[in-house]
């Protein structure tokens, strides 16, 4: 019997790793159809999220049956938590990566970022990109580098997102209402994406360490 729990904690983490690697496939892909306007990587993003959202359930259905069958304390208790929460926060990670998809089909063929802010978007996609990756390695390895390197990447975002609205409010700003809502969106999808994988950082960090640390972002608000 006690092998079992075991194994079954053991598949938390195995899970755990797989929704990670397919939010960073979801964000690499996003990021190519965001950049070249690729209607099909686009829809192939949108299509592969139900993947996401079908591990997740599947997650978060093991974990609760843990809680209610076997009680784990101590340790175990906060590695079964954690992959709550954390399952939670790569879920949504996965529909950000979806919702940018969403906007490149709703413009194609045209591009849905103005040239004028394109290399703005670059280094936020990037840094997706990255948060994401890191945050699989992060999940594989415990290393807290890993949820180092994702915090100052965090940072990085919210300091673009900032000079997105920034370009917005300046006069020189000349897009339409609806290219102006898409930039908007877009920034505002690539800042939750990055604090979302904040918040997985944190959760590792927590059962590494024990220590418990709080962020005002996706935990906060839930978006």
């Amino acid at each position: 019997m006690r092998e079992l729990y075991r194994a079954n904690l053991d598949r938390l983490g195995r899970d755990l790793v797989e929704i990670a690697r397919l939010v960073h496939r979801a964000a690499l892909d996003g990021r190519t159809a965001l950049e070249t306007a690729d209607v099909h990587g686009a829809e192939r993003v949108i299509s592969e999220d139900a993947r996401i959202d079908m591990l997740q359930e599947s997650l978060d259905d093991q974990a609760v049956r843990l809680l209610s069958l076997q009680a784990p304390v101590a340790t175990d208790l906060r590695t079964v938590v954690a992959s709550l929460r954390m399952s939670s926060s790569l879920e949504r990670m996965g529909d950000l990566a979806r919702h940018i998809a969403q906007l490149t089909r709703l413009r194609y063929p045209e591009h849905v970022i103005p040239e004028a802010v394109r290399p703005v978007f670059t280094q936020l996609a990037d840094a997706a990109v990255e948060v994401a990756e890191e945050a699989v390695l992060l999940l594989e390895t415990l290393d807290l580098a890993h949820a180092d390197r994702i915090h100052a990447l965090n940072v990085d975002v919210n300091a673009l997102h900032l000079s997105v609205f920034r370009a917005i409010a300046s006069p020189d700003w000349t897009a339409s209402p609806s290219t102006t809502t898409d930039v908007t969106l877009a920034s505002r999808y690539f800042e939750r994406f990055t604090d979302h994988g904040l918040a997985v950082a944190l959760k590792v960090r927590y059962l590494v360490t024990g220590e418990c640390h709080h962020h005002r972002g996706a935990d906060a608000n839930g978006a």
